[in-house]
């Protein structure tokens, strides 16, 4: 069996918008170079590395492959070993294999200072065999929530780029929820589902923390070829207890006004926060509980006080309303603009039916759910439907 090593190149590495040369191999990033360096915090750049969306995507006749890979795992002190990231192989838009790649480096977080300390580790292999000799569409969809350099692609015949399809590009930003944060594997985050339900390439700047109005999401969002656009906004912004009313006011306006400079006319899609009971009438700031944590158990609290929401302190039924404000106000002169509310993804009845497990993060039968109730933005007469 003749074995074909195949560079890794930006052609056949999809959902990603910078690839970083390191001594092992390409590094795929969700945030430009210039945009890392204007906010270096160890969570943004942790949650950007993360590969939320991204996949290879190439052609080929291959019945095996191989892709060495070097992640890095993340490490809760105080906490049980997490789940290693899941690979999901995609053969002709459909789910045929899985796998994961034990080893690697690791980061090690402590919740209780917030310290993040990264220790050294190897690559390892994923193998997928036993596949059709025919001719097919591949996609290997990376751990959404495991850094993943790509070292090196083998295979037992020629690979060629995926050639387009002429599917709408989705550009889509929102914190740890929209990157996945409980979902089941990379092909089941909730925008990953509705992607594929509605049709559609996902390009995620989903990050975990970091959904805060940042101006230089906006640019990055401003200069990213796209013919669809939705934000999703507000958990971030009440659980870091950032801002007040009036800055969130005028930050959304900003943001809005930025990546407008750049998508004048292209759908774009406000999308409110989900049900959280934590933070629906009680301000920020969230605390992790991490009483639980020997047991694999993190939960999270509120801690801000109710009575300051009439002096600007934010929750999610303010955010809610301000949102639907903003795009009722801004959509007498963008007729292309659209609001979504949140609750209508995952509200207080699905709540009753299906828990938050920490309070704060949807669970894999969840994610599903939202994605199928948002693909219905892709349908005509949808949001971000043909028209």
């Amino acid at each position: 069996m003749q074995i074909i090593t195949t560079g890794i190149t930006a052609e056949l590495v999809r959902g990603a918008l910078e690839l970083e040369q390191t001594d092992r191999g390409l590094l795929p990033h969700r945030l430009p170079a210039w945009a890392r360096a204007q906010v270096p915090d160890p969570q943004l750049l942790m949650a950007e590395s993360q590969p939320s969306g991204v996949r290879l995507a190439f052609r080929t006749a291959a019945t095996a492959i191989e892709l060495d890979t070097l992640p890095t795992k993340r490490v809760y002190v105080g906490a049980p070993p997490r789940p290693d990231g899941i690979y999901d192989l995609v053969v002709d838009g459909r789910l045929v294999d899985q796998g994961s790649v034990p080893q690697g480096r690791a980061v090690v977080i402590d919740m209780t200072t917030g310290s993040f300390e990264q220790r050294e580790g190897e690559p390892g292999t994923l193998t997928f065999d036993g596949l059709s000799p025919e001719p097919k569409d591949v996609e290997i969809w990376l751990p959404h929530s495991e850094t993943t350099e790509l070292v090196e692609l083998r295979t037992d015949a020629p690979v060629e780029p995926l050639p387009g399809r002429g599917r709408p590009v989705w550009l889509h930003h929102g914190s740890s929820i929209s990157a996945g944060s409980e979902a089941g594997s990379p092909t089941t985050t909730w925008p990953a589902r509705a992607a594929t339900l509605g049709g559609v390439d996902l390009v995620s700047l989903g990050f975990g923390g970091s959904a805060l109005l940042d101006p230089f999401v906006a640019r990055t969002m401003r200069d990213t070829p796209a013919d669809l656009i939705s934000i999703k906004m507000g958990i971030n912004i009440v659980n870091a207890d950032v801002m007040r009313k009036r800055a969130f006011t005028a930050g959304m306006h900003g943001f809005l006004d930025t990546v407008r400079d750049g998508h004048p006319d292209t759908p774009l899609l406000v999308v409110s926060p989900i049900w959280c009971g934590l933070h629906e009438a009680t301000p920020g700031p969230l605390l992790p509980d991490t009483s639980g944590m020997k047991d694999g158990q993190l939960r999270f609290a509120s801690t801000g006080d109710p009575a300051e929401v009439p002096f600007g302190k934010l929750t999610l039924q303010v955010i809610r309303a301000e949102l639907a404000r903003i795009v009722e106000q801004r959509a007498a002169t963008d007729p292309h603009l659209h609001y979504l509310d949140g609750l209508t993804l995952y509200g207080e009845a699905d709540a009753a039916e299906l828990p938050l497990p920490d309070d704060l993060h949807p669970d894999a039968a969840t994610h599903l759910r939202i994605g199928e109730r948002f693909a219905a933005s892709f349908k005509p007469g949808g949001s971000l439907g043909p028209a």
